[in-house]
């Protein structure tokens, strides 16, 4: 089993930026690719990136596409989302993910971080 805890949440304007950190641990194999997911009141969850844990290959939404970067810290097991000119439709709780293959489909979730983008 993977554990994972996301940080790095919170209150910022339209233009601004935010770095979300997604931390694992436990169980972890050369599969277990880390994707951020967010989901806005009322909304679906929508896959938002993907960090490819046996190539370092990336995915981007097309909306996101541009603005934020995904990276990993090996050693420290975590991967990061740099969020840059954030719009107020970016406003979503954010979740990292286990997601074997970047896949889009996640096995073990974090908790969920907040992200409130104001006009």
């Amino acid at each position: 089993e993977v554990q994972l805890v996301e940080s790095g949440g919170g209150l910022v304007q339209a233009g601004g930026s935010l770095r979300l950190s997604c931390t694992a641990s436990g169980h972890t194999s050369d599969d277990d690719s880390i994707a951020w997911f967010r989901q806005a009141p009322g909304k679906e969850r929508e896959g938002v990136s993907c960090i490819s844990s046996s190539d370092g290959r990336t995915y981007y939404a097309a909306s996101v596409k541009g603005r934020f970067t995904v990276s990993s810290n090996n050693a420290k097991n975590t991967v990061y989302l740099q969020m840059n000119s954030l719009k107020p439709e970016d406003t979503a709780v954010y979740y990292c993910a286990s997601d074997p293959y970047c896949s889009g489909t996640g096995v073990y979730w974090g908790q969920g971080t907040q992200v409130t983008v104001s006009s």
